[in-house]
């Protein structure tokens, strides 16, 4: 992908001593999931996002590393998408179910036709993912993706998404790719796995808001550092 050390910085900042790991590395058996507490899928284009955005990693993931990544999981670490991460979990099943291989939503082209590229606001919602309680809950984050508009196999599977608490953010004002019922991210069912179509990582400096100079100084983090923080301090409790 393209944004590997922009998140691995994001780790830093939050605390963390990341490392960035060649998925050929895990595949080689050379080092191992288990090695870790946060399984950070990062955004980008990966494989180019030929046959379709996030396909060919989810493909590879599902293949070579299903059982280690279904172990990972079950053990209750944290794994999150992010953009391209995001599509290619849904596309293994990962997200929002629990099984590998089976796909019951995707990430299609934006209802717009186009590439979007540009901030957007998001709403968090009071889900499953219990460790971003404490978090704000309006967020300010970048997109930049073709393949954003998250829709359901069916209407079932979106009302189960809701009764369960699984959709973590959803955009306000306008929703950028069509996404059904403006879901920005998600969660599985205990709360462990999510993904967003935002980009966290690229807002871990207040500075890098495009409105910082106008904006009334907090002394709380950017969302995307309170998002990190969040998930390191979850993994250190599991340690």
């Amino acid at each position: 992908t393209n944004c590997d050390q922009e998140t691995a910085h994001a780790l830093r900042m939050a605390g963390a001593t990341p490392e960035v790991v060649h998925i050929n590395q895990f595949i080689s058996g050379k080092r191992r999931l288990e090695e870790f507490r946060i399984l950070i899928l990062a955004g980008g284009f990966s494989y180019g996002d030929d046959i379709a955005a996030g396909k060919i990693l989810a493909n590879e993931l599902r293949s070579k590393l299903g059982a280690d990544l279904a172990s990972f999981i079950a053990k209750g670490n944290v794994v999150i998408g992010i953009c391209n991460g995001f599509q290619a979990l849904v596309k293994t099943g990962y997200l929002p179910g629990d099984a590998a291989g089976k796909q019951t939503f995707t990430l299609a082209g934006n209802e717009s036709g186009r590439f979007q590229c540009h901030w957007t606001r998001l709403q968090r919602e009071d889900s499953a993912c219990a460790w971003l309680n404490g978090t704000d809950s309006q967020w300010d984050l970048p997109i930049a993706h073709g393949e954003g508009k998250f829709w359901p196999q069916d209407a079932k599977r979106l009302a189960a998404l809701e009764k369960n608490r699984q959709v973590v953010f959803r955009y306000q004002g306008d929703n950028p790719n069509g996404s059904a019922r403006r879901i920005a991210g998600v969660c599985n069912a205990r709360g462990n796995v999510v993904g967003l179509m935002p980009h966290p990582e690229r807002h871990v400096q207040r500075t890098q808001h495009p409105e910082w100079t106008r904006m009334e100084k907090k002394n709380t983090d950017p969302v995307g550092l309170q998002f990190f923080k969040a998930a390191v301090r979850y993994a250190e409790r599991l340690s």
